[in-house]
């Protein structure tokens, strides 16, 4: 029970809160930092040092290279980035993460730094409505959190000292041989990889180091695995996807780490010794005594033989690990720099193009994206896009049929396309709706608002097709078609309709007002009354002589109150996308 009550609640639980730390922290900053992180991220396609500097910068920005690695994977997906420009961003982020340690390293009492960023963050957070002060107190908030974990797993290590079986059972993992240098980064490997936090593991080591638990050799091992096991996000990033180039970000981050390792554990000797000679009194214990002065010993058995209850710390072994740890990750960028296009090459080659791969639908949507709303909302309006050109699709086909020049398969695409428009914009509903239940800025959360208003929209106008489709089959049924005077008001009808529907979806992908709201209003208006002026042509055209002509009359009705729709739906659209309020009719 004492060890339960003493050592793993500390340190788990400390890991937990340290580990939620870091989420507040890195959503307060991504809130904050807005879309300027994404505007940012696509100077890493201008040149290779500006991709690696982007990497570096953007994951200091959110203290998060799995954010970073995910936004990349969601860029590859949504063709915005190349492979190389995506491997330059992931090796510069690797950098960009060992700023944890450093901050780890020179944080004074992590105690007194969490609670003070929790009284700070809390009262920005909790009593301050602007919304930039709200996410920066969110952000203080977490890091409080994340000092605090690590204060509480520095209490949890205490007990293990004074368990001397506990203690020897850390004490005995060894650097000294290449066998245990394996073992440790595979530890470290299997850590990192499940708790899905290269940080929270340079944390949990450099607390263990600080306590004089590990040795700086085992420390240093167990962040060269830590690099390799990070690299499991990226996977599980690029799961999400059907994008070549995806996998192959995910399979460079794992190679390039894995290829860093094995070029420097041979070299690990020759570094713990130039750590020890830059470093010699690197094991030297203080003991902080209770009336605020303090004792220095040479080795951790010495102090917890004399001060077996009293806090201690290996001042002098945390800015070496901090200093190796950048080193590794820069070196190991050098080395992936220097050989890139081989590099790149084998890459393809083991990840090859698949000519006869049907891209499958919703390629673009990946749920690991929903940790960064920017590239959520990118990855929606992929699809959102795609549900527009495909409405543009539908028009052409049903102009086939109003020509006589449909085929039968021509006639099927059409209710089999609406039938993929349908689950489209019911994955990206689904797909927003999660992503809208995590913290967004106010900008965020509006365009989400905005591309679930347009999916829906442009589903409703996906559905006029088939509607079109069925009534023209039910006057076949009958044995009959439509008149040639009538074929050729639908014409011009339809054409009218897709003259409008073709500038309303160029505008969206264009800057607002590239088609004015006025200039969209004013073109609805007209076509809704031509469109009303043909229905009553239409009516007109009922012979009481001729009982069939009421159903044709009937049939082309529906086929101009299709249109209607059609039009009203888009006149929405355009008006969502200028931000105004719908006045149309």
């Amino acid at each position: 029970m004492n060890l339960v009550l003493d050592i793993l609640l500390p340190v788990f639980g400390g890991l937990g809160v340290f580990l939620l730390g870091m989420k507040h922290l890195s959503e307060g900053l991504q809130a904050i930092s807005g879309s300027r992180l994404r505007k940012f991220m696509a100077l890493a396609t201008t040149h290779k040092v500006a991709g690696i500097s982007t990497g570096v910068f953007s994951t200091m920005i959110v203290q998060s290279s799995s954010v970073i690695t995910v936004m990349v994977i969601g860029f590859i997906s949504s063709g915005l980035m190349n492979l190389p420009q995506a491997i330059n961003v992931i090796l510069g982020a690797n950098i960009g993460t060992t700023v944890t340690a450093w901050i780890v390293a020179f944080a004074p009492s992590p105690k007194i730094v969490g609670l003070g960023g929790l009284a700070i963050g809390g009262l920005l957070y909790f009593f301050v409505r602007r919304e930039k002060i709200h996410n920066t107190g969110l952000a203080i908030l977490g890091l409080g959190l994340v000092f605090l974990g690590l204060f509480f797993m520095s209490t949890g290590a205490i007990p293990i000292r004074q368990n001397p079986q506990i203690a020897a059972m850390f004490q005995s993992m060894s650097a000294d041989s290449y066998w245990g240098i394996i073992k440790i980064a595979f530890l470290g490997l299997i850590v990192t990889a499940v708790i899905q936090s290269s940080s929270a593991t340079v944390a949990i080591v450099m607390t263990l180091a600080q306590q004089g638990l590990v040795s700086a050799e085992v420390a240093i091992t167990v962040m060269f695995g830590s690099n390799i096991g990070t690299t499991m996000t990226a996977w599980l990033a690029s799961f999400g996807t059907s994008s070549r180039d995806a996998k192959r970000a995910a399979f460079a981050h794992t190679l390039s780490n894995v290829i860093g390792s094995l070029v420097f554990i041979p070299l690990l000797p020759v570094i713990f010794y130039l750590v020890r000679l830059w470093q010699p009194d690197l094991n030297q214990v203080t003991v902080f005594l209770n009336g605020g002065g303090k004792e220095v010993f040479d080795t951790v058995a010495e102090a917890t033989a004399k001060y077996k209850d009293m806090p201690l710390a290996c001042l002098n072994v945390m800015v070496p690990i901090a200093l190796v740890d950048s080193l590794f990750a820069t070196f190991r960028c050098i080395i992936t720099i220097c050989i890139e296009k081989p590099f790149v090459k084998f890459i393809r080659k083991v990840i090859p193009e698949s000519a006869s791969e049907e891209k499958p639908r919703l390629s673009f949507l990946n749920y690991h994206a929903i940790n960064s709303p920017y590239i959520a909302c990118d990855q929606a309006e992929q699809e959102m896009y795609f549900m527009a050109e495909s409405n543009i699709d539908l028009l052409n086909t049903i102009r086939k049929v109003l020509d006589g020049n449909a085929t039968e398969q021509d006639e099927e695409h059409i209710f089999k396309r609406e039938t993929i428009l349908d689950n489209v914009q019911q994955e990206v509903t689904e797909f927003l709706r999660r992503m809208m239940s995590s913290r967004l800025s106010s900008e965020v959360a509006s365009r989400a608002r905005d591309i679930l208003r347009l999916t829906d929209e442009l589903e409703s106008a996906s559905d006029e097709a088939p509607a079109i489709m069925r009534v023209i089959r039910r006057l076949r049924l009958e044995n009959q078609k439509i008149s040639e005077v009538s074929n050729e008001a639908l014409k011009k009808a339809h054409d009218a309709i897709f003259a409008f529907v073709s500038k309303v979806t160029e505008s969206m992908k264009k800057p607002k007002g590239y088609y004015p709201v006025e200039t969209a209003q004013a073109d609805s208006r007209e076509l809704h009354n031509f469109i009303r002026e043909l229905r009553q042509r239409q009516l007109g055209r009922i012979g009481p002589d001729d009982p069939s002509s009421s159903l044709r009359v009937l049939v082309e009705l529906d086929i101009l109150n299709a249109y209607g729709r059609i039009r009203s739906y888009y006149i929405n659209i355009a008006e969502t996308l200028a931000g105004g309020k719908k006045t149309s009719t």
